[in-house]
């Protein structure tokens, strides 16, 4: 299977890294975004919730320090939470996985396979 499976990408996350192995094991080498280095805008993190059909706080690591720091917990406004994951894209949860219009948040990592079926 060709690069028409993304997967946003952490190395350092175990679940990140099965995620990515079951995708190859299933014979489908995807394109890896590594958001931690590439940062993704606004608009990206905007079309990955709607192709999750989920809202911001769904996807943020609301364990993470900076989340706390920020008073995130807080915040009612959609626009200042997704602000939030622009500036410290370590507040996305991973692994997502996107194939075409669909999307999945490989939480278990065994989700993906819901997407490429």
């Amino acid at each position: 299977m060709a690069n028409d499976v993304i997967i946003w990408h952490n190395p350092r996350c175990s679940k990140s890294r099965e995620a990515l192995k079951i995708l190859e094991e299933k014979g489908i080498e995807p394109k890896i975004y590594r958001y931690l280095d590439e940062h993704p805008t606004k608009e990206e993190i905007k079309e990955v919730l709607k192709l999750l059909g989920v809202g911001p706080r769904d996807i943020m690591r609301t364990k993470e320090a900076v989340y706390k720091e920020l008073g995130l917990k807080d915040v009612d406004d959609d626009e200042k939470l997704i602000e939030a994951m622009v500036e410290h894209p370590r507040l996305i949860e991973r692994p997502i996985v996107i194939k075409g219009n669909k999307a999945v948040l490989g939480r278990p990592p065994e989700k993906v396979i819901e997407l490429i079926k």
